[in-house]
């Protein structure tokens, strides 16, 4: 099929084309009818005139979602009728000849219409076409290409990591058990040991795929099956370079955004964050006292932060400091994965945190423990066994420079660039405690 993509449908006007797509909306007026078709480009308007009677008689029969091939010609609206700033305001399509490519049943219910949760979960299949659904995922895709294309220009290498592990990289028991073979395996809860192998490889090196995690959550912030944009860096000072990093990574993410996705920013009435030339940034100490401080809360004998603490939090530094992003820094070592530094200037504290960005945590960093023996005895100290971890300690045993990374959330960030209530909308299909596709209890 010769076809016409309808965004480039102004380059031919006065002319006959062949547009294929799905119809949107069929409106009868009078002895006419008119037509939203839509592609994967986006939308048009298109007219079947009384002496195109053959055109006319499929017009009259098609539905939403029927898929057609249509023959048209391109004509310039009627100045009346332009539609300024919006795609193909300006043309509308004369029909000539409509064929049938496949019929649709009736819609359970408009495409469009707001639906709860569940219903929409239920239909993703049909309501994954609706246009504020597909701008979603068009803003996650320029998302993904930014974060590649600015990490690939710094001089990193993309990997694919394992998704299949012996252990899983936190040490927790927190992952999914896969039976392989006679032995058992687990989903990998995040690339981090392979992160690590591949500094001793490539120095800089950065990979983007799903992870999982066996928490039975049931929140509007957690998913069992996420995206994570994954980096990690060697020659590092400490793990403020991976901070730096990461503020070069969101200013390039922001501008390609506004470059690219500016149409899907405003259907949602959502603005595009100024990341600031550097992030602001506070120890966890610090970030504490200061909600005891204004809140009245004592929450400084806590070792990490609460939902409600990171919102205050993102909206202080809001108000304060003129930023949507804020790290806090300096967790208790004894809370954070083995691999991770502790701050020799600051004894039981991680040289690392979390980034905080509209009222939940989007990132975790840090540096990690590059010399052999401290990271045996680390995995000592948090229990673990290091003979499991052979294949890993390899890369540490034979020479690893000084290095830090992190990974970060895709859907969350999504969520809340769009300010999207639920993470589950900034999921294509979500996996979470009581649903893979269909709910669990069905």
């Amino acid at each position: 099929m010769t076809r016409t993509y309808i965004k480039n449908l102004n380059e031919h006007i006065g002319k006959e084309v062949t547009v294929a797509g799905w119809v949107d909306v069929r409106r009868d007026q009078g002895k006419m009818v008119f037509l939203d078709l839509r592609d994967m480009s986006g939308k048009v308007q298109a007219v079947v005139l009384p002496n195109h009677t053959l055109a006319l008689d499929v017009a009259q029969r098609l539905r939403p979602e029927w898929v057609v091939s249509v023959s048209a010609q391109v004509n310039k609206r009627p100045e009346r009728n332009v539609k300024a700033d919006v795609l193909n305001g300006e043309i509308e399509l004369e029909v000539l000849n409509i064929e049938v490519l496949s019929k649709a049943k009736e819609l359970p219910f408009e495409l469009g219409a707001e639906l709860n949760l569940d219903t929409y979960l239920d239909n993703l299949p049909l309501t994954l076409r609706e246009e504020k659904a597909r701008a979603v995922f068009k803003v996650q895709t320029v998302i993904v290409h930014a974060f590649r294309n600015f990490l690939v220009g710094e001089g990193f290498t993309e990997f694919q990591a394992p998704k299949l592990i012996g252990e899983d990289a936190e040490g927790g028991a927190n992952s999914f058990n896969v039976e392989y073979f006679g032995h058992t395996a687990h989903l990998a809860q995040s690339p981090q040991l392979y992160k690590q192998i591949m500094v001793g490889v490539f120095e800089r090196v950065f990979s983007t795929g799903n992870v999982y995690r066996a928490e039975k959550h049931s929140t509007t912030r957690h998913l069992n099956e996420y995206t994570s944009l994954d980096l990690e860096m060697g020659f590092i000072k400490d793990h403020t370079d991976v901070m730096n990093m990461e503020n070069r990574v969101l200013a390039h993410i922001t501008k390609e955004l506004k470059e690219k996705c500016a149409t899907e920013f405003a259907l949602f009435g959502a603005t595009i964050p100024e990341v600031p030339a550097k992030i602001p940034a506070m120890k966890l100490r610090e970030a504490q006292e200061i909600i005891k401080k204004e809140t009245g809360e004592d929450c400084t004998k806590e070792p990490d932060l609460e939902p409600a603490h990171e919102r205050f939090l993102c909206e202080y530094a809001k108000k304060e400091l003129n930023s949507d992003f804020i790290f806090i820094t300096h967790f208790p070592i004894s809370k954070r994965p083995f691999y991770t530094y502790e701050d020799e200037n600051d004894p039981g504290y991680a040289k690392g945190g979390d980034l905080l960005f509209r009222g939940i945590e989007i990132t975790t960093l840090a540096q990690r423990i590059h010399d052999y023996d401290t990271l045996v005895q680390s995995m000592k100290n948090k229990g673990l066994d290091p003979e499991k971890f052979r294949f890993y300690l390899q890369a540490f045993k034979y020479g690893m420079p000084p290095h830090g990374g992190l990974g970060l959330g895709l859907e969350r960030l999504t969520a809340k660039f769009l300010g999207l209530e639920n993470v589950k909308r900034a999921a294509l299909f979500p996996r979470d405690l009581n649903r893979i596709d269909n709910l669990l209890s069905e």
